[in-house]
């Protein structure tokens, strides 16, 4: 599976929020998406989703324009994953998961025995048998979060699109969500995931993305996009980045020692240079 935008420009009623965004993912590349509040990273994922037409530009699978595809089909090819999901009606996290086989029933159609089987492998990746039975409105935020990536899985998609997924997570919560990410990309799902967090894209990303609301302000490996300097210009803040000593387990980066960011009054009292 080939994902490409080409040229894109975004935006409402023909004003665009982002112009000539460009890029290409194969299957298991993790993209991770940063950039201050409110320079359209919601915009573009609503583009790459169909929920809003391109201004310019073209969104390919696997060379095919996604423009005029249906819901339905764009849906057994994106998953989508939320920052967080309410509801006030008490489904089971079986329900809940199952709910990602719609696009894939007729309609008044009801989930079959394989579409429960599906269901059930989505489960097992993410090893929340535990919580199959429970009521989805008595989870915590982090078990939420899972339940809402076994319900994309269970959609069978080729690509996960994911809004902040640890924006309201504890921090244990947050390495749970983060190290399944890494899993599903290495088994072959394409990931796009927005982030305020840079140490999450030297975590997991393969390609980063910096948005400022300029538009575009960088792309490439995150080890070579988020700089010091490039910290500073997009959030306004100082920042020194750091080598941890631990070695990355990712057998195919060539710069495996893992990186994270401090804030510099905090390196200065560590003295760190």
């Amino acid at each position: 599976m080939r994902f490409e935008l080409k040229d894109i420009q975004c935006g409402y009623n023909n004003k665009a929020v982002l112009k000539g965004i460009s890029f290409a993912l194969a299957a298991g590349e993790v993209l991770c998406v940063l950039g201050p509040n409110g320079t359209g990273k919601t915009t573009l994922f609503k583009t790459i989703l169909g929920l809003i037409k391109p201004l310019e530009g073209k969104i390919l699978f696997n060379g095919e324009n996604s423009i005029h595809w249906s819901r339905s089909k764009m849906a057994q090819v994106i998953g989508y994953i939320p920052q967080a999901h309410n509801t006030s009606f008490p489904f089971s996290v079986m329900d809940m998961i199952l709910m990602g086989r719609t696009a894939h029933l007729g309609n008044f159609a009801s989930p079959s025995q394989e579409d429960k089987k599906i269901a059930e492998r989505a489960i097992d990746t993410l090893d929340i048998s535990c919580l199959a039975n429970r009521i989805f409105t008595e989870l915590s935020g982090g078990e939420k979060q899972l339940v809402l990536i076994a319900r994309a899985l269970a959609q069978e998609p080729q690509i996960l699109v994911m809004d902040e997924p640890t924006s309201a997570l504890d921090f244990g919560n947050q390495l749970k969500v983060l190290s399944q990410v890494k899993q599903l990309a290495h088994q072959g799902l394409t990931i796009i995931m927005a982030s305020h967090v840079p140490d999450h894209a030297f975590f997991y990303a393969t390609k980063v993305m910096l948005l400022s609301h300029g538009g575009l302000f960088g792309l490439g490996k995150a080890n070579d996009i988020i700089t010091e300097d490039k910290l500073r210009e997009l959030y306004g803040v100082n920042v020194r980045i750091i080598n941890t000593g631990v070695q990355s387990d990712d057998d195919n980066d060539d710069d495996s020692e893992v990186r994270m960011c401090v804030p510099l009054q905090s390196t200065r009292n560590w003295g760190l240079k």
